[in-house]
């Protein structure tokens, strides 16, 4: 168990030093009804905002901005809308960090444009509420995390490992056997005697 423990600490040690950090920033959008709009329309449309946030129209203007492709933009990007607040969460993910900071906040961008366009047929606006800042540390697991794990994984392994392997079953030494009894025979009840 304890080899089995080492090996996967060592893979774990070996993907986290191997693998590309991953960083992450959020940009928020807010919708807010406008002048004689129904203020629970609002959440309504950040649903809606939220999900075609990474759809094509967006993307088209975001990537220029960003800097990367539509597909890129895809892959990287994702977004949240909070179930009691119109508010959306833009969050892009990139192996620099300046990049993940560039993509979220082209995206609320081109969501905010997009808004614009539509505001006289919704009735609410879309504003960008706070710009995605750069991370200063990456959000994928570190090296020592990664050695933890693969440690732990490893030694859970080796433990099931031993515990469905196959027991060795004692034989007997050959010429000794074990006498065993016959069955006893059933005694005589004894009959009453009438007088």
């Amino acid at each position: 168990m304890p080899v089995c423990a080492l090996l996967g600490a060592s893979a774990g040690g070996l993907y986290g030093v191997v693998k590309t950090p991953e960083y992450s920033a959020t940009s928020y959008v807010v919708v807010t009804p406008a002048e004689k709009a129904d203020p629970s329309v609002a959440l309504g449309f950040a649903q809606a905002y939220g999900r075609v946030a990474t759809e094509v129209a967006v993307i088209g203007d975001a990537q220029v901005w960003a800097g990367v492709s539509a597909a890129t933009l895809r892959g990287s990007v994702q977004t949240a809308t909070s179930p009691d607040a119109p508010m959306i969460a833009i969050t892009a993910t990139s192996p620099r960090a300046a990049d993940a900071a560039g993509m979220a906040n082209a995206v609320a961008r081109a969501l905010t444009l997009n808004g614009r366009h539509t505001q006289a047929d919704t009735g609410v606006r879309v504003v960008q509420f706070s710009r995605a800042a750069k991370p200063l540390a990456p959000s994928s697991p570190s090296a020592s995390l990664t050695t933890l794990v693969g440690g732990c994984a490893g030694g859970l392994l080796g433990g099931l490992a031993l515990l469905a392997r196959p027991r060795r079953r004692h034989e007997p030494e050959p010429g000794i056997t074990a006498a065993v009894p016959g069955p006893a025979g059933a005694s005589p009840v004894p009959q009453e005697v009438a007088p």
